[in-house]
């Protein structure tokens, strides 16, 4: 009997037919072992049980049809246009196919070929016809998986046609059949699943259509339940392998802060500071996701928590992954001190402005620092006094410090870091967030990871599924909502209007050139002469420039001066993305907005409506790509930051997130976290169950291997030995 295990570690070029260059194609795809080929699943089939003769096709509807390819003419008739007319014919008559500038089909449906066409029939000049039809070539008709049974169609990988592709499959399920089933039998039987063996005999190559859902289900809940298993075994061995610290939280600065503001916290703002305050509170190093969009209040929780941590006597960290987010986190969080009657006092200042500057009311004195590349702060006419600044650090005189990735080089040192809090986690590799926790000496601080992304519930249960998730959805009362409107380039006259209205009412605006791939320095030139240009479309207004490839001080000035108003527009890269807090900016254009992914979009809609009055955010596209095109339709239909998450994955593909090196996983080859949603919740509850009463899979011993070989390099990423 196969394991799972086995055929992991048997190389697809032992498979019949798939060795030599084909290994090598294949190994480029992914598929370098036999599991791997077992996981490459058809992606449709055809019942070729139930005969269907071309000579009754049923006319606007999408059908199938099967026959022997008589005749192709390719035609050419200008320089970006061609034309091929390919006839198929299965004896009770034949049926014309027109294919568009897709020339390589000439090659591909050569006379004799037999092939399978699917699409919707019309009629043209008398004649029956698809139009670009869908296309599967299923080789000679005595191959005995396309004659009279359902036949299943393989995705071609490389040079290596679909039928070579259900051939070679066919011949590594037999061989490695019968396949064992190590999933504990209870679960089995309490999800209805069908037997491992079957499914994948099923899958591949069915009886009956209706075989192949029961087989799917089971072999993504096999696929989903190794992948939670393993984010359990990390949870648990965090949890063994840290210490932490039991703070004591008294609540008197907590109260006195939220006492202080000028309006009351949210009731998800509460519950998410419950959480977090149960989390500091056991010896067991908090690591909380907290989820939030853009204006839901996260930074107020965030603050909160940390006065629980500087009231025990410990130190905390904000650490931001640009010069700019970590510099509006600074102003945002003595703003918020001030605000709340409590005196934030900025640690090492120039001796301009005197060793340490006091601002707010009478309050208790909380000892803030802002360590950057170049610590620059503009806001106070000053810059830091850096060695004094690490000096205060060393010694424990700053209570909480914000930079970005500065925070964890060499000569930074905490007399005692008791929580950390790390922005946008995504920008930053899991090795940074071990050296920021390093910091700490002997114990791990907690660990709070706030972002304004949204993600949807699924991707948090898998890229996240080791922390801890809370999620803010409730909006403060009186946030303004932005409305969204999709203009052409032909309309942008439209969007000058609206910013000539809103600065003329005293506000202000953005406009975010398009986005440049091929180098930072191209989007800089780029941003650059689009500031030229829009200063001339907009001579009477003050129009000022950031992009990334400015210096730090050049970016703060700017920034600096947007925020007091003496800039009116501001023309950005998506530097601007996150972070940047300017109540008064009340219009968003962006240019070229097709090319930005849904995330981003959001993200930049998010910089307005942020104060008393509503926010326009107006995307200049025409767009180019069908993607495109839904993502601004999207952005139009809804301001919802986890509806817009979920369409952003199935338009992207989960790939495109899992195959992030930073995020340690690789593509989930059967399931899809937004279309098996139920079957990832049960996944989940079993294997953190079982992780439960066997934290080790000592009773579980061929689970314990199947992890490890199905994820492979990436079980040292999640800490499997």
């Amino acid at each position: 009997m196969a394991t799972l295990t086995r055929l992991a570690n048997l190389s697809v070029g032992e498979v019949r037919g798939l060795g030599g260059k084909r290994t090598e194609t294949l190994s480029k795809a992914g598929i370098r072992t036999v599991a791997d080929l077992l996981h490459h699943v058809p992606h449709r089939y055809i019942d070729r049980t139930q005969h269907a003769w071309i000579e009754t096709v049923p006319l606007g509807e999408e059908v199938t049809v099967i026959g022997k390819v008589v005749k192709a003419n390719l035609r050419r008739l200008r320089k970006k246009l061609t034309i091929l007319d390919v006839y198929i014919s299965d004896g009770s008559g034949s049926i014309k196919a027109v294919f568009f500038n897709q020339a390589f089909r000439a090659r591909q449906l050569t006379e004799g070929t037999q092939v399978a066409f699917s699409g919707v029939v019309t009629i043209r000049n008398r004649e029956r016809q698809f139009n670009s039809p869908a296309v599967d070539v299923l080789d000679a008709a005595s191959e005995p998986m396309v004659t009279g049974r359902v036949v299943p169609i393989h995705s071609s990988v490389g040079n290596i046609s679909p039928a070579m592709m259900r051939s070679a499959v066919h011949n590594a399920v037999s061989r490695a059949r019968p396949i064992e089933d190590p999933i504990p039998p209870e679960l089995v039987r309490r999800h209805k699943l069908i037997d491992r063996d079957r499914a994948f005999a099923n899958i591949h190559f069915p009886e009956e259509k209706k075989d192949v859902k029961p087989a799917r289900t089971r072999l993504v809940y096999d696929e989903l339940f190794r992948l939670e298993l393993a984010l359990a075994i990390k949870q648990k061995q965090y949890r063994e392998e840290s210490s932490g610290i039991a703070h004591q939280l008294s609540g008197g600065l907590v109260e006195t802060f939220i006492g202080g503001l000028p309006y009351s916290l949210t009731g998800d703002q509460s519950k998410a500071l419950e959480a977090i305050e149960k989390d500091l509170r056991e010896a067991v190093p908090m690591h909380r996701l907290l989820q939030g969009e853009v204006g839901s209040g996260k930074t107020v929780v965030a603050v909160a928590a940390m006065l629980s941590v500087i009231e025990g006597g410990y130190q905390t960290a904000v650490m931001a992954p640009t010069e700019v987010l970590a510099g509006q986190h600074f102003l945002s969080i003595v703003d918020l001190l001030s605000a709340a009657g409590m005196s934030p006092e900025i640690r090492g200042l120039g001796s301009d402005m005197g060793m340490d500057t006091l601002f707010g009311g009478e309050g208790p004195a909380i000892h803030v620092g802002l360590l950057t590349g170049s610590t620059a702060l503009v806001n106070y006419r000053s810059s830091v006094n850096r060695a004094q600044l690490l000096e205060d650090v060393a010694s424990g005189q700053v209570d909480l410090l914000i930079g970005t990735h500065a925070l964890i080089q060499e000569g930074v040192n905490f007399k005692a870091l008791g929580a950390a809090v790390v922005d946008e986690q995504h920008r930053f590799g899991v090795s940074q967030r071990v050296k920021l926790k390093a910091k700490a000496g002997m114990d791990d601080p907690d660990l709070l990871i706030m972002t304004a992304t949204p993600i949807p519930r699924t991707m948090s249960m898998t890229m996240y599924g080791d922390l801890e998730v809370t999620i803010i959805e409730e909006m403060p009362p009186g946030r303004s909502p932005t409305f969204t409107e999709h203009l052409s380039k032909a309309e942008e006259e439209a969007a000058w209007a609206l910013i000539r209205r809103e600065v003329a009412e005293g506000r202000q605006a953005f406009v975010v050139c398009p986005l440049v791939e091929e180098s930072a320095k191209i989007e800089a030139a780029s941003a650059t002469a689009e500031f030229e240009r829009i200063s001339r479309v907009l001579p009477d207004l003050r129009v000022g420039l950031i992009h990334g490839q400015m210096k730090s001080t050049d970016k703060e000035e700017a920034m600096s001066a947007f925020r007091d108003g003496l800039i009116d527009v501001l023309v950005a890269t998506t530097v601007i993305e996150v972070g940047i807090d300017v109540p008064n900016a009340t219009v968003m254009v962006i240019e070229d907005a097709d090319r930005f992914g849904l995330s981003q979009l959001h993200q930049l809609r998010g910089r307005v409506g942020r104060g008393l009055h509503p926010g326009h955010c107006l995307l200049l596209a025409d767009a180019i790509t069908e993607d495109g095109e839904q993502r601004l339709l999207a952005m139009v239909a809804t301001n919802d930051g986890f509806e817009l998450a979920n369409t952003d994955l199935r338009l992207r593909g989960q790939g495109t997130v899992f195959g992030t090196k930073q995020s340690g996983l690789t593509d989930l080859k059967l399931a899809n976290v937004v279309d098996d949603e139920k079957i990832l919740i049960k996944a989940r509850r079993d294997a953190f169950d079982l992780i439960k009463k066997d934290p080790d899979l000592e009773d579980h011993p061929e689970l314990a291997e199947e992890i490890r070989a199905m994820l492979g390099e990436r079980a040292e990423w999640l800490f499997l030995s």
